[in-house]
């Protein structure tokens, strides 16, 4: 008999979820987090009431075993003696129209809880309450009803009858895919040298999974040189490793959008080869970029009066899903924007449901790691997941932009100004709020330059801003670190915090009664901008600072995650096994440590190409550094103008900011006039950043350099193979602005580990440096240069970060030397 996996609240959404998309009951979170007002009323319940009851059972029907899990809200013993199952739901739903009836689903998910609890404890009988918490009143309404034991099972039975069908389609599906899977072969006549090597590394942590060693699943580091085809090596051993039991579903996390189109044209390389592959997919872009009915500001409009894709949304969905699954199983964004315009459904939520159906699911990092938007019908319990994290050199600062909130005082002054003349709720609260920054402004300038830690004096022109003998009102704690006027606390500041929670309720009361007034955009970012940093409190521990930046009149709050490692490792535990992988993931250390893998294996491939197809110069003559840039420009201009005068070709330059970038590009451009040149721009688009790529044509008749950012959009993610780019040079060692921000950062692993300046500087310097230089030997028959321009690249610190396949490094004295062993190199 087939058995199948069944979350409780999976079974009951899936059949009796009806109506549309409504964000004023869904979009809004007022209370922050349900689990938290779960927590709170559990409590509230008392000794006798057990929280958060884990119920599992398996039931028959239709000839299919299913495996039931859920936990129930509560469940506990009244003053009759009776057993209660409580079921707590917090809305946002007017209290006069909380009614009984108001949700089959609420009622459902308490009646098979009742129904498997009832049975292991051989009650006759039992009571289901359901507990309405009203989060904007605070009031709560409660329901009860008796149920028999009997009564709960034919319930009980009756869904599962009703999702038999369903379920025979995925039992079938599974079988399918697995016999498909068994037989995938490598779509290629043969592997890459290197691919091999990769690909057997990330089966075999597939394989391995959860272990009395690893029970937050295996881990694997992966450093492979680009080129070699990384992402057909990491999503074909994985899909073999499903295709033997080993992994339900495969999740690939890419941190930019060029990675997911590489891995939709592995998948469809891999159909091509083998045309009968069972194996579905869906790309899941974020909603604002595949919203089909925006509103006028280009916001998703989530109304049913407002929206038809929103409307009767659960009422059309199943038929959707009838329809698609039987399809081709390739849902890219095209495919899921056509599918949604044929059945009326919005494509963002389509595409959530069809990942329950589906065997991969490519999409952004933040649907794994980020705590307000990651996949909760997956990742908010463990299951059989396969993680692949494709460029992972991004995941740490990702990871902690994802933890961390950000709020200005500008935004609270100009939320007033808009809302113009008059007294209201919103308007007080706006003025608390805005009141207790301001007099948390005026300590933060007090604050710094008593305790700055820089030599110089205190600015005039910062101590001016606070007229003298004026005390601010709020006392902040003594700063752990200070500098102009930036002040670092180690716990979140209360005074500052308790208003802003005070702006939500009312500002969510205004947005409702007033969804066309002509400032709603402006008010609803505000909204958003209040909810992240009280959410980002609600999650604060050692891992965390405050930071309060006063410039002029604006105050800015943030609250920074400096250490992601405790969130990542927790998120990753969510499965079976993750394989992280990137060009650079040196030093391993370094990764694990802020990645929360201690455990992990680590492996670094070397370079499969041939080494002399790389010129590695270096001119350790020129500084770079932020004090010596002004001096250095026509040095470097000239080294460039060596660089691209030895053959003609295209070209690119990477340099450590767009200040430093522009500056060199002026001079060179007026000393070198006959050589083209092209500067990326801060802030392009996916079409402006094609057409930036389309000047780098093969073979060009004119030597082309292009002037771009480490880092940035060009210099990472981007495969100009052969004569497309044939060189480049690296301006600086990419070390991250100094401001007080990183320097808190290398404070904070000073006191950790002793490698503060690696953790906060070197490290990342250094990663941006080798995935620059990354874009040019991109397959085994290119050929190129890469010129290291900085002394800083002859220093053992920065040597030792350097890949196996550097190891011929040629430092250089002069442009004439470099112009001589171009010229050499160019012509073997």
């Amino acid at each position: 008999m087939a058995t199948v996996h069944l979350p409780i609240r999976q079974l009951v959404e899936f059949l009796l979820r009806t109506g549309s998309i409504d964000s004023r009951f869904t979009g809004f979170d007022r209370a922050l987090e349900g689990a938290h007002i779960h927590r709170k009323l559990q409590k509230a319940a008392g000794d006798g009431y057990q929280a958060e009851v884990f119920l599992s059972a398996e039931r028959q029907a239709e000839g299919i075993t299913f495996t039931l899990e859920g936990r129930a809200d509560g469940i506990f013993t009244d003053e009759t003696g009776t057993v209660v199952i409580d079921e707590i739901k917090t809305t946002a739903v007017p209290p006069e129209e909380i009614t009984e009836d108001m949700n089959p689903c609420h009622w459902a998910q308490g009646m098979v809880y009742g129904a498997i609890y009832a049975a292991q404890q051989s009650l006759p009988e039992l009571n289901v309450r359901l507990t309405y918490y009203q989060i904007d009143t605070d009031q709560i309404i409660r329901f009860i009803r008796r149920f028999t034991q009997q009564e709960l099972d034919e319930f009980l039975d009756k869904l599962l009858c009703q999702y038999a069908p369903w379920a025979q389609r995925r039992i079938e599906w599974d079988v399918k895919r697995t016999q498909s899977l068994a037989a995938l072969q490598f779509p290629f006549a043969q592997y890459r040298p290197g691919q091999r090597a990769m690909a057997g590394e990330i089966y075999r942590a597939c394989r391995a999974g959860k272990t009395a060693d690893c029970k937050g699943g295996t881990r694997l580091f992966c450093q492979a040189p680009t080129g070699i085809g990384k992402t057909m090596s990491a999503l074909f051993p994985a899909l073999k490793a499903m295709g033997e039991g080993n992994g339900e579903k495969l999740f690939y996390l890419t941190a930019r959008n060029t990675t997911q189109t590489a891995a939709e044209d592995a998948l469809t390389r891999l159909h091509t080869a083998q045309p009968e592959l069972a194996l579905r997919s869906v790309t899941l872009t974020a909603k604002e970029k595949v919203c089909l009915h925006p509103d006028a500001e280009g916001h998703p409009a989530c109304l049913p009066e407002l929206c038809p894709y929103a409307n009767g949304y659960y009422d059309r969905i199943k038929d959707a899903l009838t329809a698609l699954l039987d399809g081709t199983g390739s849902f890219d964004r095209a495919a899921l924007a056509g599918a949604a315009k044929r059945f009326s459904v919005c494509p963002f939520e389509l595409g959530l449901d069809l990942s329950e159906w589906c065997d991969v699911v490519i999409g952004d990092y933040n649907y794994l790691f980020d705590p307000v938007v990651h996949l909760k019908r997956f990742f908010d319990s463990s299951g059989d997941w396969l993680f692949l994290v494709d460029e992972a050199h991004n995941l740490p600062d990702r990871a902690r932009a994802m933890y961390s909130a950000r709020f200005c005082k500008s935004s609270l002054t100009e939320a007033k100004r808009a809302l113009g003349k008059g007294k209201s709720a919103l308007k007080t609260a706006l003025t608390k709020a805005d009141k207790a920054l301001l007099e948390a402004r005026k300590a933060c300038i007090q604050l710094a330059p008593r305790h700055s830690s820089q030599t110089d004096a205190a600015d005039p022109a910062q101590a001016s801003l606070l007229p003298e003998n004026t005390a601010p009102a709020l006392e902040l704690p003594e700063p752990l670190y200070a500098q102009d006027s930036t002040v670092f606390l180690q716990e979140p500041p209360s005074a500052l915090l308790s208003p802003l929670r005070a702006v939500q309720a009312p500002l969510q009361d205004w947005l409702e009664a007033n969804p066309d007034a002509e400032v709603h955009a402006q008010l609803l970012e505000l909204y958003f901008a209040v909810q992240d940093i009280a959410r980002a409190a609600e999650r604060y521990d050692s891992h965390f600072v405050t930071q309060l930046t006063a410039r002029g009149r604006e105050l800015e709050l943030q609250l920074l995650c400096l250490d992601p490692a405790p969130f990542v490792d927790a998120s990753l535990a969510a499965g079976r096994s993750a394989a992280l992988f990137s060009a650079t993931l040196a030093p391993p250390s370094f990764y694990r440590s802020v990645l929360g893998c201690s455990d992990a294996r680590a492996v670094a491939l070397d370079s499969p190409f041939p080494a002399e197809n790389l010129g590695l110069y270096c001119l350790p003559n020129i500084s770079t550094r932020y004090r010596d840039r002004e001096a250095s420009v026509q040095a470097v201009s000239d080294a460039l103008a060596r660089l691209v005068q030895a053959r003609t070709g295209n070209y690119f330059a990477f340099f450590p900011s767009y200040a430093y970038l522009r500056q060199v590009h002026e001079d060179f451009a007026a000393r070198y006039p006959g050589i083209r040149t092209l500067v990326q721009e801060s802030r392009l688009d996916d079409a402006a950043r094609a057409e930036f790529l389309a000047q780098f044509v093969p073979d060009p008749a004119e030597t082309l350099l292009g002037f771009g950012v480490m880092g940035g959009i060009f210099g990472e993610g981007v495969d100009l193979a052969g004569s497309r780019l044939i060189g480049c040079a690296i301006v600086g060692v990419g070390l991250p602005q100094v401001n007080p921000q990183q320097e808190m950062l290398r404070r904070y692993y000073d006191a950790q580990n002793g490698f503060g300046f690696d953790y906060a500087y070197r490290y990342p310097g250094m990663n941006k440096v080798l995935q620059a230089a990354g874009r040019v030997i991109r397959t085994p028959e290119d050929r190129g240069a890469v010129l290291l321009l900085d002394d800083r690249f002859a220093q053992q610190e920065y040597i030792r970060l350097f890949p196996p396949h550097w190891r011929h490094i040629r430092y250089l004295r002069s442009c004439e030397e470099l112009a001589a062993a171009l010229q050499d190199f160019w012509n073997k």
